[in-house]
């Protein structure tokens, strides 16, 4: 750096510090005017009340004297001078409600206290609020000429209609501070929109921050499923979908870029604010509050945001609520990407639900109020748009089980170690001389997976199913419990679910029926197959689906059964086991078949040879 910037740089920092302490200067002489002019002002009142009470008459006067003194108004916040007096007030709670629930205001920060929801219960019956009071912050902290917070002082109801609340916070020298709050009927969105208006915001001032912090209680049946399914989430303009953290865990997260929106979300209800102006940065953060919380809470979640402004006399931060139900069509009407929030897998298996299994669910409840037979109905059409993928893989098992007996006779010509892959290679032969694909009977099953995942994802995080009861089961997006333990047992749990069980039996009964036509001869990796296929697999199942949706579990059980149904009648009228096993003898002797791909493959190296021996004859 050379001699003329460093001299360049000193003159605009003494310019700086010059303009700055003029300012200050004439801020102090316009603050010293101003209260000179306010004792003055007060000084000629006092005199001009004492010249009146002179000139009445003396029983006028002593009425007046003895009339009791008018009530003294809010102290008026200076902004360069101290709030004491400003933090002395009373609270008062008003509520805005419509056709859906019912919000509580406080006019201490002007905040919202407590959110009711009129169409939904908690597990018990008790009434269901987003929070309680005392239990939400809202919490702007801005420079005003001081550093100040809203939830240190009780603003002033300037207007409250049935739809509409506008709160402010007035300030001596003029000018005041904002919370204007509206609702519509039929939503359940909340409009604020918090105003700085004749406050002049320092110019050295780009932002103003505003701190979220709320308790969401627990409302659901089981601990934890509730909690796993209970997240945040922040959503970056453009993307297409939502970030998240939780689950269960307790995390935080430092975000230095724009968001436009951010969800404190319960496993079937949440609280979402949207920034139409975007947020600037901000660092959000989620606490569990365990199982044995004795105030019954689910978790702590809290945002402090950061919202950019323009230095300026009159200043507007528009923000949306909405306080409701995780309902698909709900939050996609808001058409901010809501829906997103909605646990139902990834693209494939997103789509399959948004697009086939939702509009089918929505279709069926429009005429069928049993959310149990919903659910037989919607499997059956499963199983039938699904049934040419599964044919083949029960096809496939019908055949290997009609062709046993010779798999029997392979194992005991091959019984030795060292005859493993005569075996192996005997085993193919057989199989392609009855015309089984191996291959093409898992493939179509595995092209079936989505299906299964996509409704794994579906019943736990579908509200419509949330206290539906059928048969045993009160709650089909809960668990449903035969036995209480009154402890928790490790893996299982603190209950025994009937619908777990029977599902897990059934898939017992299932692989049962499948590899039991099928010998495993001294083969260890087939006995192992087997084993996992037989008892270890229902038994996970079992373990994992006894804390999860009871929805969930009597899909996966009407699945099986139906299952069961298929292999029935395919192996008993479709595939005929003498028509396989004389396919096998009538091709004893004669050249293994061959596919179609083998047949090309064959001819396209003879015509490679054909073409070498013309050239070798040139």
């Amino acid at each position: 750096m050379d001699k003329k910037s460093i001299i360049g740089f000193i003159l605009m920092a003494a310019v700086l510090f010059g303009f700055t302490f003029y300012q200050n200067s004439q801020a102090r002489k316009q603050y010293a005017l101003n209260q000179q002019q306010d004792s003055i002002a007060r000084a000629e009142a006092a005199a001009a009340q004492a010249e009146l009470q002179a000139e009445l008459p003396a029983e006028e006067s002593q009425a007046q004297a003895a009339a009791p003194a008018p009530r003294p108004q809010q102290a008026r916040i200076y902004k360069d001078a101290g709030l004491d007096a400003a933090r002395k007030g009373e609270e008062q709670i008003l509520t805005l409600s419509n056709d859906l629930f019912e919000v509580n205001f406080t006019t201490k920060g002007a905040q919202i206290a407590s959110v009711r929801l009129f169409d939904f219960t908690n597990y018990g019956g008790s009434d269901l609020y987003i929070f309680k009071e005392g239990q939400n912050k809202f919490e702007l902290n801005a420079y005003v000429g001081e550093q100040i917070k809203s939830t240190d002082f009780f603003f002033e109801v300037a207007e409250k209609t049935d739809t509409s609340l506008v709160m402010r916070l007035p300030f001596e020298n003029g000018g005041f501070i904002e919370q204007s709050y509206s609702i519509k009927t039929g939503s359940y969105t909340v409009d604020n929109m918090l105003s700085f208006v004749g406050v002049q915001i320092p110019r050295n001032v780009g932002s103003v921050d505003i701190d979220f912090s709320t308790m969401i209680p627990r409302m659901e049946k089981g601990y934890k499923n509730e909690s796993q399914y209970s997240k945040v989430n922040y959503y970056f303009n453009g993307d297409k979908k939502p970030e998240e953290m939780g689950r269960g865990r307790n995390q935080s997260k430092k975000i230095n870029s724009k968001l436009e929106w951010f969800a404190f979300q319960q496993q079937f209800f949440s609280m979402i604010v949207r920034a139409p102006k975007e947020f600037s940065s901000g660092d959000i953060s989620v606490t569990y509050q365990g199982e044995a919380d004795p105030e019954h809470n689910l978790m702590a979640c809290q945002a402090a945001m950061r919202v950019d402004i323009l230095p300026g006399q009159d200043i507007a931060i528009p923000l949306e609520y909405y306080f409701g139900p995780n309902h698909f069509n709900t939050l996609k009407a808001l058409d901010h990407k809501y829906e997103k929030i909605i646990p139902l897998g990834g693209w494939l298996v997103g789509w399959f639900t948004r697009y086939f299994i939702i509009p089918m669910f929505n279709w069926l409840h429009k005429y069928i109020a049993n959310f149990g037979l919903i659910i037989l109905i919607m499997t059956l059409v499963i199983k039938l748009v699904t049934l040419p993928l599964t044919y083949k893989s029960f096809a496939s098992s019908a055949k290997m089980a009609a062709l046993k007996p010779y798999i029997e006779e392979i194992n005991k010509k091959y019984a030795g170690e060292a005859d493993q892959m005569k075996k192996q290679q005997a085993t193919m032969d057989l199989y392609k001389r009855a015309g089984v694909n191996t291959l093409g009977g898992c493939l179509p099953t595995l092209l079936t997976f989505p299906v299964l995942w996509a409704m794994f994802r579906f019943f736990p995080a579908s509200i419509e199913l949330r206290q539906q009861s059928f048969l045993w089961a009160e709650d089909l997006s809960a668990y449903d419990s035969i036995v209480d333990f009154g402890t928790r047992v490790p893996l299982i749990g603190d209950h025994l679910s009937l619908f777990a069980l029977l599902m897990a039996v059934v898939m017992w009964g299932y692989s049962k029926l499948t590899m039991s036509q099928q010998s495993a001869g001294n083969d260890p990796s087939a006995k192992s197959m087997q084993f996992m296929s037989v008892w270890m697999m229902p038994i996970m199942m079992f373990f994992i689906c006894n804390s999860l949706s009871s929805g969930l579990s009597y899909y996966y059980l009407l699945s099986q059964l139906i299952a069961i149904i298929e292999t029935f009648v395919i192996r008993k009228w479709i595939v005929n086991p003498d028509a396989v096993r004389a396919k096998v003898e009538a091709s004893k002797g004669k050249p293994l078949p061959k596919s179609k791909w083998q047949q090309r493959l064959e001819e396209a190296q003879k015509l490679q040879e054909q073409q070498m021996k013309n050239r070798n004859r040139r």
